[in-house]
């Protein structure tokens, strides 16, 4: 069953007067977008969701595909104050979170706590997975706790925060793999691939010119803030929710209810996370699509960015030539929808 039937929780005239806003927001930013980026629709379209959302966003593709400029873009958009750490082997978790300085005054020093560009609202983390871990783990309570504490001290991020992060393929020289504690901080992780032959004949003919596309910013921060809101409100029926947690439980090859490519595929499934960004995502793609209940094919239209960082392989799966997304495929195949009156 495609749709639920729900009864509708967005019913004030300025909860609908505000999904109306989301979504001719949401049009208004892809016009601009596309004023610069050619093509790749539906990782605009993720992108967005992630943001609505409040869910950061891992974007994967090799070098030359416009990853960063897609999310410098979307930063350059919305009105909200913006910082790109470029990753490097020799960055230090100092030169993202901070560090303390001695400072001087009326002949007394003390220590002053120098915050690093982590705070800000959007974070463009470029290339991450080309530092060593243990500055990948710098991100790690402000992605999740929105909070950093430095020498004891605990200071709050802005709001709204998202880390919008890049990182070449793994086979690349100069990569360093993401720690599964920080690949389940991503909402999304969204895979980037060629543009077509006809998409990339219009780069490279926009690309070699003069002419500068001038934005607009039809967002702020305070309109994301209020998107992030009202998608929560969104209901999702108990089938819904039940559906999004059976798959994720069956990509664990430890759940009894795991398919036997799993068990023979996978040395470790998803989290709890999972379960959680695919309803979330749900809602806010429900939304944008002019409904106000979460559907079975929303889990399943979000399921692949999801669950494909999600969901470790084992040797096995490599000496096959499995990927991710292949097992996330044959998963959506061998997970029933709920049977359920809704």
């Amino acid at each position: 069953m495609e749709e639920t039937e729900e009864v509708l929780a967005i019913d004030d005239q300025d909860d609908l007067a505000l999904v109306k806003r989301m979504q001719d927001g949401r049009d208004q930013i892809v016009a601009e977008i596309k004023k610069v980026i050619i093509g790749q629709d539906e990782i605009i379209d993720e992108l967005l969701i992630a943001l609505f959302a409040g869910g950061h966003c891992l974007i994967t593709g090799v070098p030359g595909l416009a990853k960063t400029l897609l999310i410098k873009t979307v930063a350059d958009i919305l009105q909200v104050d913006f910082s790109r750490i470029q990753f490097t082997p020799d960055l230090m978790p100092s030169d993202v979170v901070g560090s303390e300085i001695v400072e001087e005054q009326d002949g007394r020093r003390t220590l002053k706590f120098v915050k690093g560009p982590i705070f800000t609202n959007i974070l463009l983390a470029d290339e991450i997975n080309r530092t060593p871990p243990k500055t990948q783990s710098s991100l790690l309570e402000a992605m999740e706790e929105r909070q950093v504490t430095a020498a004891g001290v605990t200071y709050p991020m802005s709001k709204p925060f998202f880390v919008l992060a890049t990182q070449n393929p793994i086979e690349l020289e100069g990569t360093y793999p993401l720690p599964e504690a920080q690949l389940d901080r991503f909402m999304f992780k969204i895979e980037l691939g060629y543009l077509s032959e006809e998409d990339e004949i219009t780069v490279v003919a926009n690309t070699t010119q003069t002419n500068e596309a001038q934005l607009s910013h039809p967002l702020s921060g305070e309109d994301i803030l209020e998107f992030q809101r009202i998608a929560r409100q969104v209901p999702a029926a108990e089938a819904v929710i039940k559906y999004a947690v059976q798959l994720v439980h069956a990509s664990r090859p430890q759940s009894p209810n795991a398919p036997g490519f799993i068990k023979d595929w996978v040395s470790w499934g998803a989290g709890i996370r999972a379960s959680q960004n695919l309803v979330l995502g749900g809602k806010v793609r429900a939304l944008l699509r002019g409904r106000y209940n979460v559907s079975f094919g929303d889990i399943r239209a979000l399921a692949p960015s999801v669950l494909r960082h999600r969901v470790l392989l084992n040797f096995h799966a490599e000496a096959e030539r499995i990927t991710t997304d292949e097992v996330v495929r044959r998963l959506l195949e061998a997970v029933p929808e709920p049977k359920s009156e809704l």
